[in-house]
């Protein structure tokens, strides 16, 4: 089965395919999404790479050098669904 993993501290020259390729070393890839500011277009410098054998993934490359930064690598958490923060009003 699939998980999704969270890719942070990415350097900002990374691509996809470098992601496909590195994470496909620990089992099968089947997506990876480099995530980029809406306003400027440039990476944030963090990724999401959906793939099986995600705990070898992670055992291998987290905290392991990559372009000069070392990578954080675990589960993605779920995004909260719904809901948002106060906008002025009273509490």
């Amino acid at each position: 089965m699939a998980q999704k993993l969270y890719i942070g501290n990415l350097p900002f020259t990374s691509t996809e395919d470098e992601l496909r390729e590195l994470f496909g070393k620990h089992g099968t890839v089947h997506s990876a999404q480099i995530i980029m500011d809406r306003d400027t277009g440039q990476p944030r410098g963090f990724a999401f790479v959906e793939m099986d054998n995600a705990d070898a993934a992670i055992a291998a490359l987290d905290n392991q050098p990559l372009g000069g930064r070392n990578l954080k690598v675990n589960i993605a958490k779920d995004k909260a669904s719904g809901g948002g923060g106060s906008r002025g009003g009273r509490w």
